[in-house]
């Protein structure tokens, strides 16, 4: 599975060949990325003008809802890293072993999967 952070989406919004290619290839494959709403809220201004592609690119995201559950689970790994991104951390609780995440933040990724105990591949855009 391909999770996209916010960065994701900016590098869409700003033409990023190597993004579009990795959401392109996760698509041929029969998978939709997935992100979180809060993610979409970092990153929705409208949908329109220079944000046209990031419409694009959300309309085949699945957009899983930041609700009690995910937070309290983004919260508990948190407290395990010592990060304070929640949004960051949501990104992450998405994810599980052998997954891909596209991040513009590659370290803090790092971190919280490792405190996730997963294994991931984290893509920096």
């Amino acid at each position: 599975m391909l999770v996209l952070d916010a960065g994701a989406f900016v590098a869409v919004e700003r033409g990023d060949r190597d993004c579009v290619a990795l959401v392109k290839r996760e698509r041929l494959s029969g998978r939709a990325p997935v992100t979180h709403g809060g993610v979409v809220g970092q990153v929705w201004r409208g949908g329109s003008g220079r944000q046209a592609p990031v419409a694009r690119l959300l309309a085949g995201v699945d957009v899983v809802p930041l609700d009690d559950l995910l937070g309290r689970r983004a919260g508990t790994l948190l407290a395990r890293s010592g990060g304070a991104d929640a949004i960051d951390a949501a990104v992450v609780c998405l994810a599980g072993d052998g997954d891909d995440i596209l991040t513009s933040d590659p370290e803090d990724l790092r971190v919280l999967a490792q405190a996730a105990e997963i294994h991931v591949e984290i893509i920096s855009v």
